[in-house]
């Protein structure tokens, strides 16, 4: 088939360590059809100019168009917005690009703006949800309308997880088009590894316990509440610390607070460091830390487990679906003291990694994208056949 993916869900120069996720996926997918990716770019993202170069691609072929949207006012139009951008400065390529089938990644307002370009195509076309764009977006009174209508539209939605795929029915898409399917790992590169070399590559200290948040540095992502809980670590730990692996709207505030709370010396900020450096931090790590607010299944958790590494995240979204017991502790959102507390039980426990790492095998991409092949193939067939 030719497919068509839509989505602002993908590394660009603008953006390159953007949803590595879908990189790996798409790009894996393209080796069963021709696939191309448009990716929405922010106009503001734009006017900034590139910050690198995106990852390239082995099979699948990217592309970009400009988001114009009315800031802070007329979100309820984003949607409209989205769509009129894409095809005012993409029509030539939507009209000769002959495809069989549309897939939207992410649901405001990607997926009601695909769904408006299904309609014009005359195309069927799928929706991939993540997590807030349901979790947050979804609840948003101008936004929930528009959503449930594009998924109600769609031939398949496709959930990263069992609560996506709840909130997804709770729009009202009849369960037999909404299909759960967990993202997958790169075995080949997340894998267990020597954790001495590990922290001499990444001049770590080689004895100190090591727990390691990864993700953007944002207060939805929990980022505030690790470092707030840290203190109880040190108080049973004092040699332990804290590395954040990431970037965003919340780094100086983590750095201005860990002075405040005079442990900016255990604290590391080691910046936004591409995709395929992550596997050596979790070698080097002890642990894992994710305290999100509100999730889907973050990949960061199942590429940890594939590492070998415990995991200590919040009760929120698909993790519980895929944290178990035996690979890391669950703590509620928010819960500064309960984290506290469970990240000190994780360091203080002696883990099995034959037992974590069993469980992280049920996760690869490519068990993950012959699923996703077999939900397109269905979608694009003919509703008479």
């Amino acid at each position: 088939m030719r497919i068509l993916a839509l989505t602002n869900l993908f590394p660009t120069a603008w953006d390159p360590l953007r949803a590595s996720f879908n990189r790996q996926q798409f790009d894996r997918l393209a080796e069963f059809h021709e696939l191309d990716v448009m990716v929405a770019v922010d106009f503001r993202d734009r006017l900034r100019g590139p910050r690198g170069e995106a990852p390239a691609l082995r099979h699948a072929r990217a592309s970009d168009f400009t988001f114009w949207y009315p800031p802070r006012i007329g979100r309820g139009l984003h949607g409209l917005a989205w769509y009129a951008s894409l095809v005012s400065q993409r029509r030539s390529m939507l009209r000769d690009g002959r495809y069989d089938l549309l897939l939207a990644s992410w649901a405001y307002p990607d997926a009601v703006g695909t769904a408006r370009l299904a309609r014009r195509l005359g195309l069927p076309y799928v929706v991939k949800v993540h997590g807030s764009d349901l979790n947050v977006q979804a609840d948003q009174p101008s936004h929930r309308p528009q959503i449930a209508a594009a998924l109600r539209g769609a031939r398949a939605v496709v959930a990263v997880s069992d609560a996506l795929a709840g909130k997804a029915r709770a729009l009202g898409v009849e369960p037999g088009r909404v299909h759960l399917l967990y993202n997958g790992v790169d075995g080949e590169r997340f894998r267990p590894g020597d954790r001495t070399a590990a922290r001499q590559a990444l001049a770590l200290s080689p004895d100190a316990p090591l727990v390691l948040y990864v993700g953007n540095l944002k207060q939805s992502k929990g980022c505030l509440d690790l470092l707030e809980a840290f203190p109880a670590v040190l108080a049973r730990q004092p040699d332990a610390c804290l590395a954040f692996v990431g970037a965003g709207a919340a780094a100086a505030t983590l750095s201005r607070r860990a002075q405040q709370l005079g442990i900016a010396d255990r604290v590391m900020l080691a910046g936004a460091r591409p995709h395929e450096q992550l596997a050596l931090w979790m070698q080097a790590a002890n642990l894992l830390s994710l305290p999100s607010h509100n999730e889907g299944v973050p990949n960061v958790v199942l590429e940890a487990m594939a590492c070998g590494l415990p995991v200590v995240a919040t009760a929120v979204g698909g993790i519980p679906e895929v944290l178990p017991g035996q690979a890391g502790i669950l703590v509620p959102a928010h819960d500064r003291a309960a984290l506290g507390q469970a990240l000190g039980e994780a360091l203080g426990r002696d883990w099995s990694r034959e037992a974590i790492l069993e469980h992280a095998a049920g996760f690869r991409w490519d068990d993950n994208v012959r699923r996703l092949d077999r939900i397109l193939v269905d979608a694009a067939r003919p509703t008479n056949a």
